[in-house]
């Protein structure tokens, strides 16, 4: 299973064997700096996916204070990495962290998927997250606030996101998660079917087998952490319908 670079994003052709067709495509923006490299980070859980059939495109970022931007910039690398995909099967948005609030601010609300998964959706502001880079930012009076802000990201969402299938995933012994207050927010609107999953785990464990196959080698793999990424990909699935 080979990875292929274009520009910012990260390739992968779904495995088709004992496929009829490949499932679909799905998107991924990955959290805080874990997706400067998603290929590494994030392998084990977005090769999981290619195996049952899904094309992966993954977003390689750095995250800044102007979240809206950096929407606006992924939503536009998906939708021309889409030339070459034949449209067959479900298209879907997949998130960790950072990278659902980003999906949340794409210009077109939602409504160029399917549906969304969004795993461990987390909405700080930039004096929590990065307290040291809001601190110099007050001093030397360059921008300190992510923008939007955690509030006015919140109020977007309910003002202008129009996806009604989101599937929203938080892990037991993750203290950085505010999924349940997005979930507030999502279902408040007309005709929602967001959903809220809850499953063992911590702020990493989308990441975190990825990360110790790449570091220490499959003998360090821990059993629980693949279980959870099979888990997780069967939630991925049933998403898709």
């Amino acid at each position: 299973m080979a990875w292929r670079q274009r520009g910012e994003l990260w390739e992968l052709a779904p495995d088709e064997a004992g496929n009829a067709s490949p499932r679909g495509l799905i998107e991924f923006i990955g959290g805080s700096y874990l997706a400067a490299k998603p290929q590494l980070s994030y392998r084990r859980l977005l090769e999981t996916l290619a195996r049952r059939g899904w094309r992966i495109h993954a977003w390689s970022y750095v995250p800044g204070f102007d979240h809206q931007a950096q929407a606006n910039d992924a939503w536009r690398l998906f939708r021309n990495a889409r030339d070459g995909w034949s449209q067959q099967g479900s298209l879907l948005r997949l998130g960790h962290s950072l990278g659902c609030k980003l999906h949340l601010l794409a210009p077109d609300g939602g409504r160029g998927c399917n549906g969304l998964t969004a795993l461990a959706f987390n909405n700080f502001s930039a004096e929590r997250s990065v307290p040291l880079l809001a601190e110099l930012g007050q001093q030397f009076n360059f921008r300190s606030e992510f923008s939007p802000s955690p509030e006015e990201t919140l109020a977007q969402v309910a003002r202008s996101y129009r996806q009604p299938s989101n599937l929203l995933v938080r892990f037991s012994r993750d203290n950085l998660d505010q999924s349940r207050r997005l979930l507030g927010v999502l279902q408040a609107r007309p005709g929602d079917g967001t959903r809220l999953e809850d499953l063992p785990g911590d702020h990493l464990t989308p990441a975190s087998a990825g990360l110790r196959q790449n570091l220490l080698g499959s003998w360090a793999d821990d059993p629980a952490r693949q279980r959870a990424v099979e888990r997780l990909a069967d939630l991925i699935d049933r998403q898709a319908g």
